[in-house]
């Protein structure tokens, strides 16, 4: 309010004297018109991004990395190629549109047993036997095991 007086007035009074008068100092006067002036020229117009086509760029980069990216990444990728929006913003416009990660796949352990080659008996090291029969209860050896489990062993 009072810079928008002093700019009002500079042709009657002095900046300095409205400075002194106001009890500003006129660097702080000096330093508003200059972010002022950067605020304009970063932004022709002043005007924000539209939703519209702020959602080109997250939908691109969902893309371009197969879903992978949730908003906090999508951001970061937003800020890189110069784009410049709120975390928040893009969190809120991910949701609406249902733009989402891609969530981790469980880890499941896939042994195929049901199959027709021999097991060597030398995969299976002697000092083993004693680890089988603590784990498994009544494995005495590596082919009682496989046969618990239902594989099948073939010499």
């Amino acid at each position: 309010m009072k810079y928008a007086w002093i700019a009002k007035n500079k042709a009657a009074w002095p900046i300095t004297l409205s400075c002194d008068v106001l009890g500003l100092s006129a660097s702080g006067y000096f330093d508003h018109l200059r972010r002022r002036e950067q605020a304009s020229a970063s932004r022709p117009g002043g005007t924000r991004v539209r939703n519209e086509t702020l959602l080109a760029p997250i939908r691109s980069i969902q893309a371009e990395t197969k879903d992978e990216y949730g908003w906090p990444r999508v951001w970061r990728e937003l800020l890189a190629r110069g784009v410049r929006v709120g975390k928040d913003r893009v969190q809120r416009l991910m949701q609406a549109h249902g733009i989402k990660a891609r969530g981790k796949r469980k880890f499941v352990v896939t042994t195929h047993c049901k199959h027709s080659l021999p097991i060597a008996e030398s995969c299976w090291p002697e000092t083993s036997a004693p680890l089988l029969q603590t784990r498994s209860g009544a494995a005495t050896s590596p082919t009682s095991l496989l046969t618990k489990v239902g594989c099948t062993w073939q010499p």
